[in-house]
C-alpha cells in the first residue's frame, strides 16, 4: 500500500490479535514506508490527571490545568510525552504537522505552555505511542486489522474515551454490534 496515512484514525476491528489494541482509536501521526507511529485516542491512564503528571514534572501553573486523563497512547517509549494539539501553538523544530490544524510535540516546552495563559485551543496528552516497522501497518491493514478513516476533533481531543471506538465505527455506518470477530472461509 502507497497511501500516506498521515493524520488518519485506525479504528481496531474484533479479530485484530493484539490485546493491547482491542477497540483502539489511533490517530495516525507521521506515516512513510519505513515506519508509522501513532496515538492511542481512547485509553485513559487510570488515576493519572494531567495536572498531577504537569505537578510531578515541577512545571509552573500544574494547578491551573484542565483536569484531564493522560492517554496510554502506546507501547512504545511509554515513559515519553506527547501532545496533540491545534496549530495555534507550534514550537520551531519540534512541533511535528500532522494535518490541518492538528500537531504533535513531544517536548518539555509543549508542557510549559501547556500550563500558561496562552495554552493551544485543544490539547491531550499521551505517554508512549504505537509504532510499527516497515511494511507492519501496511500487512496489518491487509489483514483485515484495522478500518481507516478521517480524523475528527471530537475523537481526536474529546474526554469520552468509552465511547469513542464506537462513535468511529458509526461515523462510517457500521453498527459495532455487527461485526464479526472470525468472519471464517467461504
Amino acid at each position: 500500500m502507497d497511501t500516506d496515512l498521515t493524520g488518519k484514525l485506525l479504528i481496531a476491528l474484533p479479530g485484530i490479535g493484539d490485546s493491547r489494541f482491542a477497540r483502539s482509536v489511533i490517530l495516525i501521526c507521521a506515516h512513510s514506508p519505513e515506519f508509522a507511529m501513532g496515538i492511542v485516542l481512547n485509553k485513559p491512564i487510570a488515576n493519572l490527571r494531567l495536572p498531577e503528571l504537569l505537578d510531578q514534572l515541577d512545571i509552573e501553573g500544574a494547578d491551573e490545568v484542565e483536569d484531564t486523563f493522560v492517554l496510554n497512547g502506546g507501547p512504545v517509549a511509554t515513559d515519553r510525552g506527547f501532545v496533540l494539539h491545534t496549530d495555534d501553538v507550534i514550537s520551531d523544530g519540534a512541533t511535528l504537522e500532522i494535518e490541518g490544524d492538528l500537531c504533535m510535540t513531544a517536548t518539555r516546552d509543549i508542557l510549559h505552555t501547556l500550563a500558561s495563559g496562552t495554552p493551544p485551543r485543544r490539547s491531550v496528552m499521551a505517554l508512549g505511542y504505537s509504532g510499527w516497522g516497515a511494511g507492519q501497518l501496511e500487512s496489518e491493514l491487509a489483514d483485515n486489522a484495522w478500518i481507516v478513516s478521517d480524523a475528527d476533533p471530537d475523537l481526536v481531543f474529546g474526554s469520552a474515551h468509552e465511547r469513542k471506538w464506537r462513535h468511529a465505527l458509526g461515523r462510517l455506518g457500521i453498527d459495532s454490534g455487527r461485526l464479526q470477530v472470525d468472519p471464517g472461509n467461504a
